[in-house]
């Protein structure tokens, strides 16, 4: 063999070689499978037994999200989640399957699943987005039921508010925070749900990036998901979930992915008062996850084996 040829040779192994190592440390699952933002088990497991019966991704997002919507301990999320600065607990969902259609639901109250109103809207009408009195019009419609979601527990947290008024979001705050899903069906679609109460204590009226499409929540089945948490103010300002699937779409791994969106809000904002996390997800099976400030974590479901990871950050 020649020199120069077993050069060649020796240079295109050792390229394989470096690719493959690191192919094997990008966290990988195959479908089905679920990821959320938190620490949110039982929505996960949720999730993957809606995806035992029916295997889509659609129908597990939807189930995932209903679990904290519907626990009077979650604070951040539906039924327990802490109410603006009036006293009432409003509500902002969205969902989207892999082809594309989107659901989503803003200002909505005494509803106590948010994310099938969403779906709903999705489903029976032409619409995208539903807000305030039109969107709890609608939910009557079909069959939802009016109900109070304002605990003793949540209320006594608002009268103590009062006191002071002293409006100012608390980052991690328990650990917790709007749920967003993504999940791979048992064919290899992708959907993404996002369901919250929003900031405690906020202005009556606020909205902020949890029912809207491309913000909280973006799939698209040639590519994959992605998925957002924490001030919702800074993630409608860079679009991070739509903008993390563009940079999939355009070569980054979901890990670079979730990293250049951070890197868009450090870059222009203030960004050591507060926290955001996101979560991205391509067909591939490959997923990603970065934050602002440590603390944040997410949980996975595969294989029917759910664990709790910390998610890589960038603040030191």
């Amino acid at each position: 063999m020649q020199r120069r040829t077993f050069i060649k040779q020796t240079s295109i192994l050792t390229a394989l070689a470096s690719t493959q190592t690191l192919a094997s440390n990008k966290p990988t699952a195959k479908f089905p499978f679920v990821i959320s933002t938190w620490k949110n088990e039982k929505a996960n497991e949720a999730a993957w037994a809606s995806l035992q019966k029916t295997g889509r991704a659609l129908d597990a997002v939807e189930a995932g999200a209903r679990i904290p919507e519907a626990d009077p301990n979650d604070t951040s999320v539906g039924y327990g989640g802490f109410p603006d600065r009036d006293g009432n607990v409003t509500l902002d969902a969205c969902i989207m399957d892999e082809k594309g259609n989107a659901g989503s639901v803003t200002f909505l109250q005494n509803i106590m699943h948010p994310i099938s109103v969403a779906r709903a809207v999705m489903e029976k009408t032409p619409h995208v987005m539903l807000s305030g009195e039109g969107a709890l019009q609608f939910a009557l419609s079909q069959g939802f039921k009016k109900e109070n979601l304002l605990t003793d527990v949540a209320k006594k947290a608002w009268e103590e508010w009062k006191k002071t008024s002293k409006y100012e979001p608390k980052i991690n705050i328990e650990r917790h925070d709007t749920i967003g899903l993504l999940a791979l069906g048992t064919k290899g679609e992708i959907s993404g749900a996002c369901t919250t109460s929003g900031l405690a204590f906020k202005m009556h009226g606020r909205v902020g990036d949890s029912p809207v499409i491309g913000a909280a929540v973006f799939c698209d089945d040639e590519v994959g998901g992605a998925c957002a948490t924490g001030l919702g103010e800074f993630v409608l300002k860079t679009l991070g979930s739509f903008l993390i699937v563009e940079l999939m779409r355009n070569g980054k791994t979901p890990q670079q992915a979730c990293e250049e969106a951070i890197m868009r809000i450090v870059k222009r904002y203030n960004y050591k008062e507060f926290q955001i996390g996101y979560l991205a997800l391509n067909k591939n099976g490959e997923y990603g996850a970065y934050a602002i400030q440590s603390g944040f974590n997410y949980t996975i479901t595969e294989n029917g084996v759910t664990k709790v990871i910390e998610s890589k950050y960038y603040m030191k």
